[in-house]
């Protein structure tokens, strides 16, 4: 096989221009589409840069023509020759290169490649199992190299902004003690200390928090976390997070400077103009509005309550939702009123999957007034009802009665659903929001306690810490989370840094203290050493490429993920490990090991 020696690359393929005609070049890289024509051979060639058109011309002296003829797709090739302008007539707009192309003087072909299971080009119609299983193929493809070198251009200017703003990028511990509080921990057993485990970090939360006992004041890390959950387009069980904790500055401050880091990276990278500062909203007020605590403000279609117009009739369904504190509420969706029937069927059974019992509507159509509980209410409500509503003839209002938490679900993600079907969402629209004032706890009825809404490191506010033991359900946090277009892209908080505090909020998620110093007692130590007051906040780097990218799944944007069964189809990991492995690990399994 030839090698490259003595033809060392000079340019790169996708960067060359009209004024670069005359000029002798040496080019690596990749045959991506061979055209035949006899006497000639024009070749696509690509790098990592792009494409650019070299051709093979039986006539050029000392050049091996049959060697350019045995080129096939994917060979790896290195070649010399000279820059020159194309004919007018064979300009090609679609490629930045497309004004020129390069007459081969010398061909050496540096290796030879199989047919690949699937064509290195964008926009493939393969099962994404396929792409994974030959992942380093899928890579080759540009999309997914211009969705890699955006995450590398997006992490080089959050760790510019952050240092020109004085953070200090710190790394943490992989290897963690466990605190089930989360997610599911990964385990990792300890050889040298038999029976006992480590955990990857799910995040450096309490180590982050230690830095600042430390006197660092700002700190950030571009991180690995590990979670064992299940899967779905928009999470791994390892993924990477912009980590970053502050001491001495108060909400408004963080935000405002998070706020000029998205500024920076969109408009950096995309050449979009972000406005700051960003709209923020309660969580009450989001939840209320919304149905969901990371709203998609591209849109409209908000929940609106209907429970005045609609109590103390003969309708048994609606008076039993609101004797039991229920709430009946709407979404009005303009111009449906003419919605197929099998479409609202479909939608009754679209709500059932968030917990709703059922669906009902009203149809202000031309012909009048359609809806199965027509018959109890007079016309007088449901024109009062459509004043109400902003409805207008020729619009549908769906609706869904039942406990607030599920009238919420239910709503919010049918809201979502009807946005899609009638194209109200514009991809092109940026909606960046604050979520704030988030409830500081949320009651699990399984384990009949109360859980700590984001971790229970996060701080109340000030003038809710008496409620802690009394009103639990009461006390709103220091808490924030970032949303881009109905995906929370980062989320943080204030944190507690007052050892009684952190006791109280450990017993009113029903830890004792005991079980409390075990787990955290040596962050509960720190806090009696002059801890200063912190906050900070997390970026899911993922999913903020995802959205930047345009893709509808994160496995898009990560060079080697998992598929969702949480399994590697190219390196087969997870695998089984031979039993001289687990013995030296103090370890035995109860699965029976595939014999094959």
């Amino acid at each position: 096989m030839e090698t490259l020696t003595g033809m060392e690359r000079t340019e790169n393929c996708g960067e060359l221009r009209i004024t670069d005609v005359g000029k002798e070049v040496k080019l690596a890289g990749w045959v991506s589409r061979r055209r035949d024509h006899g006497g000639l051979i024009f070749v696509d060639m690509r790098d990592r840069s792009g494409l650019v058109q070299i051709v093979f011309d039986g006539s050029t002296e000392g050049l091996d023509f049959a060697k350019a003829e045995t080129l096939r797709n994917e060979f790896v090739i290195g070649v010399r020759g000279k820059v020159r302008a194309r004919s007018e007539d064979t300009i090609n707009p679609k490629m930045a290169t497309g004004e020129i192309e390069i007459l081969v003087e010398e061909l050496r072909i540096l290796n030879k490649a199989k047919t690949p299971p699937f064509y290195i080009q964008d926009g493939v119609d393969v099962d994404e199992n396929v792409r994974l299983r030959y992942r380093y193929l899928d890579l080759r493809r540009p999309e997914m190299q211009k969705n890699i070198m955006l995450r590398h251009r997006v992490t080089k200017i959050m760790r510019d902004y952050l240092d020109e703003n004085g953070f200090l990028e710190i790394e943490t511990p992989m290897l963690c003690r466990s605190t089930p509080e989360g997610a599911r921990d990964f385990l990792v057993p300890s050889r040298l200390n038999p029976g006992q485990f480590y955990a990857l970090p799910q995040s450096p939360q309490i180590f982050k928090q230690l830095l600042m006992v430390s006197g660092f004041e700002k700190y950030f890390q571009i991180v690995r976390c590990f979670r064992d959950e299940d899967l779905r387009a928009d999470r791994q069980p390892e993924f990477t997070q912009l980590d970053i904790e502050t001491s001495f500055l108060n909400q408004d401050q963080l935000l405002t400077l998070m706020e000029g880091l998205i500024k920076k990276i969109f408009e950096t990278t995309l050449d979009v103009k972000v406005e700051i500062p960003f709209k923020r909203m309660s969580w009450d007020e989001a939840m209320r509005r919304f149905g969901s605590d990371k709203p998609d403000l591209r849109f409209g279609m908000e929940l609106q309550d209907i429970s005045e117009f609609v109590k103390g009739s003969e309708f048994k369904v609606f008076n039993s939702v609101l004797e039991r504190n229920g709430q009946i509420k709407v979404i009005r969706v303009d111009d449906y009123a003419d919605i197929p029937r099998r479409e609202l069927d479909g939608l009754v059974e679209y709500v059932k999957t968030y917990g709703a019992k059922g669906l009902a509507w009203i149809q202000y159509s031309a012909e009048g007034i359609k809806s199965p509980f027509k018959k109890f209410y007079s016309e007088e409500t449901f024109e009062e009802i459509k004043q109400a509503t902003g409805c207008k003839t020729g619009d549908l209002l769906l609706v869904v009665g039942d406990k607030p938490s599920v009238v919420a679900q239910a709503l919010g993600e049918l809201r979502l659903e009807m946005a899609r079907r009638r194209n109200l969402i514009d991809a092109d629209k940026l909606c960046f929001l604050w979520i704030v004032d988030f409830p500081m706890f949320e009651y699990v009825e399984e384990d009949k306690r109360y859980k700590a809404m984001h971790h229970p490191f996060t701080s109340p506010r000030e003038e809710d810490i008496e409620l802690l033991l009394t009103a639990p359900d009461k006390v709103k946090a220091n808490a924030y989370d970032i949303v881009l277009n109905g995906v929370e892209v980062g989320g943080g908080s204030l944190r507690i840094y007052q050892r009684d505090v952190q006791e109280k909020v450990f017993e009113a998620i029903g830890l004792t203290h005991e079980e409390a110093y075990s787990k955290f007692g040596f962050l509960m130590d720190a806090f009696e050493f002059g801890t200063p007051p912190h906050g900070g906040i997390a970026f899911g780097l993922d999913r903020l490429i995802m959205l930047m990218a345009k893709r509808k799944s994160i496995r898009d944007v990560i060079p080697f993920p998992k598929t969702q069964s949480a399994i590697d189809p190219m390196s087969h990991a997870p695998n089984e490990v031979d039993d001289k492995q687990l013995r030296e690990l103090y370890i035995k399994t109860t699965v029976k090991k595939n014999k094959e």
